[in-house]
Formats: structure tokens, C-alpha cells, sequence
């Protein structure tokens, strides 16, 4: 199969398009180098939210899938337009090429962001959908698009929302990391864990490996995904306090764990209803945190 990758040189991507490029043609799109020499092989440097030719690429591609975004909520609170840009307009415009091209079928991933303050916990893909940040927002916006391609335009896609993502990728230099980087990182530093809060909001923590076999589940099976949205998690909760105490052990429990004013606007509780992907994609997480977590602090 021809797969194209958008944002191949960030955390998904680069796993996707290492994954894929084992068994099927894979070329990765982004506008900055990919930093993963298995990735990077594959990879091609061009802005998808600039450049409006994508044929060249997209061509008859049997599978588009659509990484490349603007992560971080923080950086999306301080600027929204460049939020809006990468995940909006880059996103129409992948689906537009993906459309014209003729590709047969596009993943779109997007994020759990889209939900907001849950009602219910887990939460299921039919939840409100209140996003709480411009990410969030734009995210939403994405998918909304994406539905519109397929009944606008016939173009057969399917949407992952990924819970919380960790892996050794994760830039842990950037101060957009997620709170597992940013631990693993403090630990290896000795400095303290810094908890927001109380510590006892509890999220969804998925690997990185666990996100790609969704992936390749929904490629392998697209008559059963087509049209679908599916939640991408472990279906367990784990306390931002129990992680810091593990990441304290894991480092020799020389670790101090400090708490400091919680973030403004912060979920609370947070965790995926993944019983749509288990019965239709086959989908079961195979890497429980603990192993996870051994694996980040190696």
C-alpha cells in the first residue's frame, strides 16, 4: 500500500511512519527535519498548511493519515491564530489534496482535548464535545472538516482521538511536555516533581505503541472504520499523584514530590471508553503504565 504521513517528524508521526515503512511505500511530510534517522529516510520537508499542490504526494495514496498539528494547549492559549493555521487550515487543506488526489482513504487523528469537562467518566465517543482551549478547539474543527469531506465529497476517513500519549520521543526540553516527560525528566535531574494541585486528577496515560496498533488496525480493516470515531486509551485511570510516586521509585526515591497551585481551567478526572475499538477494530493496549514507565526512565 502507498501511505502518506503528515507530521512525520513529531512523536506520532515518526512511529507511524517507522511502523508502516517496514511492510508498505510511506512517505512523511513536515515542515521541519525528523530528528529519527528510521523515520527520517521517509520523510520529505514541505509545510502541508502552505503548500496547496499536495498531488505530487497524495496521489492515488491508499491511506493519508493526518498527524501534523500545533500539540500543545499551552502554546494555544498564547497563540491561537498560530494554532488555527496548523490545525484548521492545514487540516482543510490535507483533505482537499487527499480529495483531488484520489486517495482512498484518510485517518484523521485528533484528540481527546475535544471533549472537555466530561459528564461521565469513561468517556464515550458519543460524549459532549466542549473543548476547553484553542487546541481543543481547533482539533474539534478538524474533525468537523473531516466529516464534511466524506459526506461533501465521498471521501472515506476515519478519526482516533488518543488520550494521553507518552513515549521516549516526547521532547523533554520543551516546556509543552506532557506531565510524564516532565517527571521522568525532573527524576533523571534530581530536581522535585512539581504536582499541580492536589495531585489527585486522575488521565488516561496510552504508549506510544499502543496508539500505532490502533493505527494499523483501522488501515487493516478500512470497511469497519470507515465513517467511525474511536477513542484511543487503556480504559484505566491513574492519579497524576500515584504516577509522580511511581517515577520517585523508579529513580532510586530520592525524588522529592512538591505540589504547587493548580493549573486554571484543569480537568479533573479523565479517562476513554474504548469498548468501540475493542469490538470493532479489535483494539486491546498491550503496554500497562508501570512498563511504560520503566521503559521512559531507561
Amino acid at each position: 500500500m502507498k501511505i502518506i504521513v503528515t507530521g512525520s517528524s513529531g512523536q506520532v508521526g515518526s512511529y507511524l511512519v517507522e511502523h508502516f515503512s517496514k511492510d508498505h511505500e510511506v512517505t512523511g511530510l513536515d515542515n521541519r527535519p525528523c530528528p529519527f534517522p528510521a523515520a527520517a529516510k521517509f520523510s520529505k520537508k514541505i509545510d502541508i498548511a502552505k503548500t496547496r499542490d499536495l498531488n505530487a504526494y497524495l496521489k492515488n495514496a491508499d491511506w493519508v493519515i493526518h498527524t501534523a498539528a500545533q500539540v500543545s494547549v499551552e502554546r494555544s492559549l498564547k497563540d491561537p491564530i498560530f494554532d488555527a493555521e496548523n490545525n484548521v487550515i492545514g487540516t482543510v487543506n490535507v483533505l482537499w489534496n487527499a480529495f483531488k488526489s484520489d486517495a482512498s482513504n484518510l485517518l484523521y487523528i485528533s484528540s481527546a482535548a475535544v471533549y472537555g469537562n466530561p459528564v461521565k467518566v469513561p468517556l464515550p465517543e458519543d460524549h459532549p464535545t466542549n473543548p476547553l482551549s484553542p487546541y481543543g478547539a481547533s482539533k474539534l474543527c478538524g474533525e468537523k472538516y473531516t466529516l464534511a469531506f466524506a459526506a461533501a465529497y465521498g471521501l472515506c476517513v476515519t478519526i482516533v482521538r488518543p488520550f494521553n500519549i507518552y513515549s521516549s520521543r516526547a521532547d523533554p526540553a520543551s516546556p509543552y511536555s506532557g506531565v510524564i516527560t516532565k517527571f521522568v525528566r525532573w527524576a533523571k535531574e534530581g530536581k522535585p516533581l512539581l504536582i499541580e494541585g492536589d495531585g489527585k486528577q486522575t488521565r488516561d496515560f496510552v504508549h506510544m505503541d499502543d496508539v500505532v496498533r490502533m493505527a494499523d488496525l483501522v488501515v487493516k480493516k478500512p470497511k469497519a472504520s470507515v465513517g467511525r470515531t474511536f477513542n484511543c486509551g487503556t480504559g484505566k485511570r491513574s492519579t497524576v499523584l500515584d504516577l509522580a510516586d511511581a517515577i520517585r521509585i523508579l529513580s532510586g526515591g530520592e525524588a522529592e514530590i512538591k505540589h504547587v497551585d493548580p493549573r486554571v481551567g484543569d480537568i479533573k478526572h479523565s479517562c476513554a471508553d474504548i469498548t468501540s475499538a475493542e469490538e470493532v477494530l479489535g483494539y486491546f493496549p498491550k503496554v500497562p503504565l508501570d512498563k511504560g514507565l520503566k521503559e521512559m526512565m531507561a
